[in-house]
């Protein structure tokens, strides 16, 4: 700023001593103006004199009023420096302060700074030295120890020397016993070791009888109950119907009238039926009755209720078949989906994937045994859930896999393979999870169950499937059942005769008594059990009784 003034100072300067020559020039030439006018007129010399008067007084004034303006520039200029000095100077001033504060804080944090550092190396030393001590008293603790051990090593040698001398003697005296054995006896040592390992084995098998039974026992007394306790708790809550139904639907029909009118003019409309259903119908001497026969549940359920309208329309002709099929067809699909979302709805059951919610509904149309498949999965789902909650386990994956265990059902007449191996297909084709998937693939056990749900579904499908009334079989395979159920138990040594009893459900097996003693029935008894388990399907549980009986007889004389 200071150097800003002077500059104009000088500026100002160099103006006012230009406008003072440029004075001076017209000055001289006034002059000389004068002097060559002279002669010539007085008016026009007064004038010029008069104006020379004017010039003179301007550049009088303008000389006055540049040396005021040049001493007023000259004032502010050095106001300026001085307070650029005073300003300079009390910015030093605060600059000097502050610096002196910096270094007094930075001294002050130094101080604290040092003052830690001090206080955790005299820590550090006391550490130091408190560790010191307790080396220097473990030292001397592992010199007292070595000490011992040398004694006791001393000790051991002069006792080892002790046991090889006894060990000598031991074996001469064994040699000797081992002779005098072997003459008593009449048995080599061979033969004697394999006479003692036959009796430590039978000790050993009888001592693993009695512990494995005082197992079994106290799980009974425990296991057993609880589980019972959960069993009959599920099967209290779960109260769901069945309809037993088989591969023939039976239609009935208002007069004997309307079977000629269903076989139609040499046989057309019946034909059109058939073609159109894929459902065999059999028109007999049965009153009122025509039967339908096929083995896929849906299109019979079709014809039946195609055939039902017919009746009541009283239209009975080709083209009215294909078109009543057509539309009960269009129907069936919109109850199968409304049937399958009811059943996962009812089952609490959320996010199923709709074509999945389809298949779920044609199980309405599917038996087993007598047992409509639909109604035992929603049971199994029930049972599953009140036992998973009473166990504390995942409800919603037990009441979920209970659902669709037997969904493989619903197609197995469609696609090749099991109904559990078309189950886990379906199941892993709409992304279901891997526990569900095992729960599906073990439910008969096929594999090994990698959750506690798995064997959840296999109790509750077991519950379901062989409570009294649920299913029903054929006499046939009622005697086959057993017929093979007693061939299995008389395969076994020494069983002298066994009987299926309780309709199945209880095998009773005589064994001989000279043959079998009391620890080789219980054997017997759990390999029968396991033997059937393996190679028998049946529903529900048998129970597997072994009977040893001995009797002595005496005549009196």
């Amino acid at each position: 700023m200071f150097v800003y003034v002077q500059i104009n100072v000088i500026q100002m300067r160099s103006n006012s001593h230009l406008d003072y020559i440029k004075i001076k020039e017209n000055n001289n030439m006034t002059s000389n103006l004068l002097f060559a006018i002279a002669s010539t007129e007085l008016v026009v010399l007064f004038c010029a004199l008069t104006f020379v008067i004017g010039v003179v007084g301007g550049v009088v004034a303008i000389n006055i009023f540049n040396s005021k303006q040049i001493l007023k520039s000259k004032g502010k200029a050095t106001k300026i420096i001085e307070e650029a000095y005073a300003e300079a100077k009390a910015v030093k001033k605060e600059s000097i302060l502050e610096c002196k504060e910096e270094a007094q804080r930075i001294k002050q944090d130094t101080d604290l700074e040092v003052k830690d550092r001090r206080l955790e190396i005299q820590r550090l030393e006391e550490r130091l030295i408190s560790r010191e001590e307790s080396l220097s008293k473990k030292d001397e603790a592992l010199d007292k120890k070595m000490e011992n051990i040398e004694h006791i090593k001393e000790n051991l040698i002069e006792k080892e020397k002790h046991l090889e001398d006894a060990g000598e003697e031991i074996k001469q005296v064994k040699a000797q016993a081992v002779g005098e054995l072997t003459k008593i006896s009449g048995m080599t040592k061979e033969e004697a070791k394999q006479e003692i390992i036959k009796v430590c084995e039978d000790e050993a098998k009888l001592d693993a009888v009695k512990m494995m039974r005082e197992i079994e026992e106290e799980a009974r007394d425990t296991a057993t109950k609880k589980a019972k306790e959960i069993i009959s708790l599920a099967i209290q809550k779960c109260a769901a119907d069945h309809t037993q139904e088989v591969t023939v639907s039976v239609v009935s029909i208002p007069s004997e009238d309307i079977k000629g009118r269903i076989i139609g003019r040499e046989g057309r409309n019946i034909r059109a039926i058939e073609q159109a259903t894929g459902v065999e119908l059999i028109i007999d001497d049965t009153p009122d009755v025509i039967t339908l026969s096929g083995f896929d549940p849906v299109r019979r359920e079709v014809a039946r209720i195609a055939l039902e309208k017919l009746i009541l329309d009283g239209r009975i002709h080709p083209a009215r078949i294909e078109e009543l099929v057509d539309k009960v067809q269009k129907d069936m699909e919109t109850t199968i989906k409304e049937t399958g979302e009811n059943a996962a709805f009812n089952a609490g059951i959320h996010n199923l994937h709709p074509e999945l919610i389809k298949v779920l509904g044609r199980l309405k149309y599917r038996t087993s045994y007598g047992q409509n498949c639909l109604n035992h999965s929603l049971e199994v789902s029930y049972l599953a859930g009140l036992m998973a909650s009473e166990l504390g386990v995942d409800v919603k994956l037990a009441k979920r896999a209970g659902l669709l265990h037997d969904i493989g059902k619903a197609v197995d007449h469609e696609f090749e393979g099991t109904h559990i191996s078309i189950g886990v297909d379906l199941a892993r084709k709409y992304k279901e999870s891997d526990a569900l998937i095992n729960c599906i693939e073990a439910h008969h056990g096929g594999v090994e169950c990698t959750c506690i749900e798995a064997v959840l579904i296999q109790a509750a499908d077991a519950i379901s499937s062989a409570r009294p009334g649920a299913r029903r079989e054929t006499l046939e395979n009622y005697i086959k059942r057993l017929q093979g159920l007693e061939a299995l138990a008389n395969g076994f040594k020494g069983v002298e005769k066994s009987y299926a009893i309780q309709a199945g459900r209880e095998i009773r097996v005589i064994v001989k008594p000279d043959e079998i003693n009391d620890n080789q029935a219980m054997f017997l008894a759990k390999e029968l059990a396991k033997k059937i388990e393996e190679e028998m399907d049946y529903p529900g549980q048998i129970k597997v009784n072994v009977i040893r009986e001995v009797r002595k007889t005496e005549i009196a004389k």
